[in-house]
């Protein structure tokens, strides 16, 4: 399962190289109110899964886990529908930003620093996320 838009690529990449026998579905999130909210920020469903995923086992694609709220999310969601087992693998990670423990990340390509990155599926305002590898954006 992964999360649009930015994991796309990087969920395309990893599907191709596993060797199971899988499915893929999507959701899409977005977050909203952070600072209408008390600088709470709420997360609403824009596209939901298709798969009943009840008795399955999940896998999770993030794009970056950051701060864990969206992942934290997905999980407490996720586990409403009584899946057999729920594990994350992400692209990017950047743990020391964590505001939520006990996440199930069991795969993590790089940590990375607390910077922009743009390319392989990472955008800025819907602008390079076509460029074929990971790069680093440099405002100003």
């Amino acid at each position: 399962m992964g999360s649009l838009k930015a994991s796309l690529v990087f969920l395309t990449d990893l599907s191709r190289a596993m060797q199971t026998v899988h499915a893929l579905d999507f959701v899409e999130l977005a977050g909203y109110g952070s600072a209408q909210m008390g600088g709470h920020e709420q997360i609403r469903v824009l596209k939901d899964l298709d798969a009943d995923i009840r008795g399955r086992d999940v896998l999770i694609v993030e794009d970056v886990v950051d701060t864990g709220l969206t992942l934290n999310y997905l999980v407490r969601t996720f586990e409403l529908r009584e899946p057999k087992s729920i594990t994350a693998v992400t692209l990017l990670d950047r743990p020391y930003r964590r505001l939520v423990d006990d996440l199930p990340v069991r795969y993590v390509g790089f940590v990375v620093p607390d910077e922009l990155f743009v390319g392989y599926g990472f955008d800025l305002d819907e602008r390079w996320r076509q460029l074929p590898d990971l790069r680093l954006l440099k405002l100003g």
